[in-house]
């Protein structure tokens, strides 16, 4: 399967390349763990492939098995690091427009420390 169409001049991926500056938490070969620039809770941290993955339904049908992996075990790795995992967080990864994907590039909000209320307002 061919990934999506994939912009490279997305912050994310100028953020890998070194365009724009941030604040890591954790770098591994695949991915990038960073501080959220506008937070919305007292812990919210990005955490992006390294790969040109533009959502979740093309990182799952794209990546290779290590990515994948690595990308799963740093959102928990980083949990446990900040003191997120008791008394909990939530993570979440908008896919597409209806979502309100703002950046073409996967990534994984890592949002804690406070009580977050409901996941999602009822309409």
């Amino acid at each position: 399967m061919a990934s999506k169409s994939y912009d490279p001049n997305n912050v994310f991926a100028r953020i890998l390349r070194g365009e724009i500056p941030n604040k890591t938490v954790l770098e591994t070969e695949h991915v990038l763990a960073f501080h959220d620039i506008q937070p919305l809770a007292p812990i919210h941290i990005l955490v992006i492939p390294k790969g040109a993955y533009v959502d979740m339904d093309d990182f799952t049908a794209n990546a290779s098995d290590a990515e994948i992996t690595a990308l799963f075990r740093t959102v928990g790795d980083i949990a446990r690091q900040v003191g997120a995992a008791e008394p909990g967080y939530r993570i979440i990864s908008n896919c597409g427009a209806a979502a309100r994907q703002d950046v073409p590039h996967l990534h994984i909000h890592i949002l804690a420390g406070h009580d977050l209320g409901r996941m999602v307002k009822p309409d």
